[in-house]
């Protein structure tokens, strides 16, 4: 019962449950924006975010996406749960920083935007 609570809440945390997306579709567009953010960054187009800010960022999302894990997927609900927590970390975390660069995007024009 405390882990069925525990994914809830970090559900919740990672998504917006009054939005018409879908939970997987809105990650998708964050974690989207964030690689956009990431290229203009390298690129020197953007600059308004730390270094230290853009490089836990990445760690994160290259943690995500390896197949290496400190508690292995395998092992039912308790696998998910670092990963998911990591999640519910970065969204909030980084939630301020994609608002910022998504105003960026708009207000930049996008014959510099590079497309991913």
């Amino acid at each position: 019962m405390k882990i069925g609570l525990l994914l809830t809440t970090a559900y919740n945390k990672l998504v917006d449950v009054n939005d018409t997306e879908s939970g997987f579709q809105q990650l998708k567009n964050l974690m989207m924006t964030f690689m956009r953010m990431v290229r203009a960054y390298v690129r020197g187009d953007y600059r308004d975010i730390s270094k230290k800010s853009m490089v836990i960022g990445v760690a994160v999302l290259l943690y995500l996406v390896t197949p290496l894990d400190i508690i292995p997927d395998f092992i039912p609900v308790i696998g998910l749960m670092d990963d998911i927590s990591l999640m519910a970390w970065f969204v909030d975390a980084f939630s301020k920083e994609i608002t910022k660069y998504r105003e960026w995007e708009v207000h930049t024009s996008y014959e510099n935007i590079g497309r991913f």
